[in-house]
Order: structure tokens, then sequence, then C-alpha cells
């Protein structure tokens, strides 16, 4: 008995301390549940209808991949002001490839033209990010000036390109990207899947953490979070099951942002992003090569972009002289709202996720309620503020 009462006594201080460490991330699920709740009474039920259900998360998606890359820019101290605009330019130059290009060169070959204008997408996306990369980690122009250079250029690219005229995108291969859905049956197979998963990666990263002597949470605590994510993930499927099922733009999200939680997690490149933005001096010393770190995270938030675009010309189906605009301020808010520290070293990649769903329910909602754009606006911007006010209390409380 003194054995177990030992052990209880030890762990519920460890309880307790897991519990406030992670009262922003539990905060921001509450927070999408009360929005969730509050629009839903609202418009009688509208808003957590199936089809608005799979269409808000459809909506978010092309911001949220923006999202995920934008999250290691920010943990190093550095910010993206282009990527709305580079994902509008890369939507334009696959428009071009899909409606002009390659029709001309191979008529009648939808696959190969779709891939050829997808490569073409990704392509230009990441060549903006070694551009941009080169020149903030080599010639150390700031991030923000050089990005804020690329955000005009792109713009005027944008411009340039469509020619004030919208180009078509809308091949039933291509639009299949961003407006296709999965078999009902597929959805649950994928549920049950990411189920195991979570489990067996929880318990798998207990056996590693005691193995190389790290302290250990609370089983039952472990035990309990990783329910809490499979109830989500169970919850969506079956709502969207409810429509025409899973989408295919927000599985290809999903497969992203978990290589990149795994890359920012579980890879020296990750650990040292997160080294940068905590203490540069301090990684410098330590044999962290800044500069090559910072050149390749603007490399992937090209790349990132590059997948954007491509999603954003799938879902819109033409290329716009508008596309892509505003975007970058999304990206970032979700990044701020889901926990990433404006002042570096700190966020998460399922933060950012959780701060575009916040994002995207206060937009959708605030449209189902026919709420003036000048309001949404207001809205959004107060939320944004809140958000960077707790973030900065939070920080505060703990030093």
């Amino acid at each position: 008995m003194a054995t177990i009462t030992a052990s209880t006594k030890s762990e519920a201080p460890s309880f307790t301390k897991r519990i406030a460490a992670n009262i922003q991330t539990y905060g921001l699920i509450v927070a999408v549940i009360v929005i969730w709740v509050f629009f839903s009474a609202m418009t009688n039920g509208a808003f957590t209808s199936p089809r608005n259900f799979s269409n808000l998360f459809r909506q978010m998606s092309v911001t949220a991949l923006l999202s995920v890359g934008m999250v290691l820019v920010i943990v190093t101290g550095n910010i993206d002001l282009s990527v709305g605009n580079l994902a509008g330019f890369v939507s334009v130059v696959v428009a071009v490839c899909q409606a002009r290009l390659w029709p001309s060169i191979i008529p009648d070959q939808p696959l190969l033209t779709t891939t050829l204008s997808i490569i073409a997408g990704l392509a230009v996306g990441t060549l903006v990010g070694v551009v941009q990369g080169f020149l903030i980690a080599n010639l150390r122009i700031p991030a923000f000036i050089t990005t804020l250079g690329g955000l005009w250029m792109l713009s005027g690219l944008i411009i340039a390109v469509t020619q004030g005229s919208t180009i078509p995108a809308n091949q039933p291969m291509f639009s299949q990207i961003s407006q296709g859905y999965l078999p009902t049956e597929v959805g649950w197979v994928l549920a049950g899947a990411v189920v195991v998963f979570l489990f067996v990666n929880t318990l798998r990263g207990r056996q590693r953490k005691a193995k190389y002597g790290f302290d250990l949470n609370p089983l039952g605590l472990d035990l309990l979070q990783t329910a809490g994510f499979s109830a989500l993930v169970v919850f969506y499927v079956y709502m969207v099951n409810q429509y025409n099922g899973v989408q295919i733009l927000v599985l290809l999200l999903a497969i992203v942002a978990t290589a990149v939680t795994y890359l920012s997690n579980n890879t020296r490149f990750g650990r040292h992003a997160y080294a940068i933005g905590g203490n540069p001096e301090a990684a410098r010393l330590s044999g962290v090569n800044i500069r090559s770190r910072i050149f390749f995270i603007f490399v992937l938030m090209g790349l990132l972009s590059g997948v954007s675009g491509v999603a954003l010309a799938s879902y819109v189906g033409y290329g716009t002289p508008g596309a892509g605009a505003g975007y970058e301020l999304e990206a970032i808010a979700a990044c701020i709202l889901g926990g990433t520290s404006t002042l570096g070293g700190e966020g998460t990649i399922i933060g950012a996720m959780v701060g575009a769903v916040i994002m995207a329910s206060l937009s959708n909602g605030l449209q189902l309620l026919n709420v003036q754009t000048e309001w949404q606006y207001i809205v959004k911007g107060a939320v944004l503020v809140l958000a960077v006010f707790v973030d900065v209390s939070l920080r505060r409380n703990r030093s």
C-alpha cells in the first residue's frame, strides 16, 4: 500500500504540471467547441450541417497548407509576407499550363497534362523559395523586406500573366484535387488506421522516453489525450460521410501536416529551427548552421506555397487576377492563434491547424449570419489581438 500511495503522489504533481503546460492547447480546443456551438445555435443548426461542415474544412485547407510552412518560418523569428501572392501566382501558372500550354503540345492527354501542370506549379513555388531563402540567409536581407518585395513583384506578375482576365483550370481530372471525395468506406478505413497509429505512436513514444531516461507523463493522461484526438478524427469522418465523404484536399493537408510535424519534432533539422528561434547566439555557438537552416526553411515554405497554389487553382477552377490576395494574413493568423509565438522558438503544426479551423469557422459562421464584411474583419482582428495577448501573458507567467 505504501508503494501505491507514493506512486500516486508522485504522479499527481506531474499530471497537474502537464495540464498547466498545455493549457493553451486545451483552451484552443475549447474555443473551437464554443464557436461551433454558438454559430450552430445562431443558424438553427445550419453551421454544423454535414454539407457546411464539409465545406468548412475544404475552405480552410488552402490557407492551412500555408500555415504548415509558416510555423517553422515564425519559429525561427522570421516572417514571410509573400506566401499568399506566391500561391496565387502558382495557381495562375497552373491555369495557363492547363488551358493553353500543354493542350497545344500534347492534346487529349488529361492525366499527363494534369501531372505536368502540378509539377510546374510546385517547381515555380520552390524556385521562388530558393531565391528568397538565398537573399535572406546568405545576403542577410531581412525576411520582412525580402518577402514584402516578393509580395509586390508576384502581384505584378499575376496581373501581367492574367491581363486582368480569368484563365480556366477546370479540367475534370485536375478539379478532383480540391473538389473530389473518397468513398465512405475508404474514409472509415483511414479513420481506423489513424486511430491505431495514434495509440501505437503514443506507446512507442513512451518506450523511447523511458529508454533514454526522460520523465514520463502519467499513462492515463497520455491515453486520454490520444483518445481525444482519435474521437475528433472519428467525428470528422462521421460528419463528412453524411455528405459526400472525406475530401481529397483535406487528406492531402493531413499528409503534408503529418510529414512536417515529423520533420519538426523528430529530426535534427526541426530541433535546430526551434533552437534558432529560442536563442540564435546559443544555437550558433552549439554548431548550428543558421544560414543553411533558414535557407531550407524558406525553400520548404516555397514548396508548400506551390502545393497551396495548385490546390487553389483546382478549388476555384480558374486563375484570377486576385488569386491568393490576403492568404498570407490568414496563414500568419492561424499560426499565432494556434500558439506559435511571435517572439520565435515556440509553435506546433497541430496548433496551427486548430488556428486555421478557428479562422475558417469565424469566417464561415459570420457569412452564414450575413454579417457585413467590415465587421467580419473587425471580429477576426480582435480575436487575433486577444490570442497574442494570451500568448504574451502565458510567457510572462512561465518566466
